[in-house]
């Protein structure tokens, strides 16, 4: 009988809770959804993007991920692997003051996931607009692997990810 990864059980359980933020709580929106085997690396990604249906300007994404060696390791019981999952957020938002802009949001972020994250901020518009409309990423990399055992703690998650987008769109202009 097949048994699931750790990546496959924490992604039925990520999946499940945010449609339900969705269908059910009518809290967030999801925008996008992917499911991706990278057979050039053989490694495994799940993210979900969505949004506060109050306050749709700013974008997150959950992004779950496993490399070969975790799954390999888990899938061939070596007694060396240590299994697990590594989890990401993605926050898309305008911003019209980098240098101001920026360090708020990374104070922001700071306090709300503490130092479990690295955090990278990556602005980007297009070359040569008039009044160019910046736009910032903010990838927020959690410094724990995620088991089965961080299960019973992803509700927790997800309602500081909602924290977190509700303290961005108060920081919109």
């Amino acid at each position: 009988m097949y048994d699931p990864t750790i990546f496959d059980n924490l992604k039925v359980a990520l999946e499940n809770q945010l449609y339900d933020l969705d269908n059910l709580d009518e809290h967030i929106e999801i925008k996008n959804r992917r499911d991706v085997m990278d057979f050039a690396v053989l490694s495994r990604e799940f993210a979900l993007r969505f949004v506060l249906r109050s306050h749709p300007e700013i974008e997150a994404e959950v992004i779950l991920r496993a490399s070969v060696h975790d799954l390999a390791g888990e899938i061939m019981e070596s007694p060396n692997a240590n299994a697990a999952c590594s989890l990401s957020l993605c926050f898309q938002k305008r911003i019209q003051h980098p240098e101001t802009e920026c360090a708020g949001i990374e104070q922001v972020i700071a306090s709300i996931w503490e130092q479990d994250i690295e955090l990278t901020q990556t602005i980007r518009y297009i070359y040569g607009e008039e009044n160019p409309k910046l736009m910032v990423s903010i990838e927020a990399a959690f410094k724990p692997r995620l088991t089965e055992e961080n299960m019973e703690e992803l509700s927790m998650f997800l309602e500081h990810v909602l924290d977190t987008l509700h303290v961005l769109n108060r920081m919109q202009h």
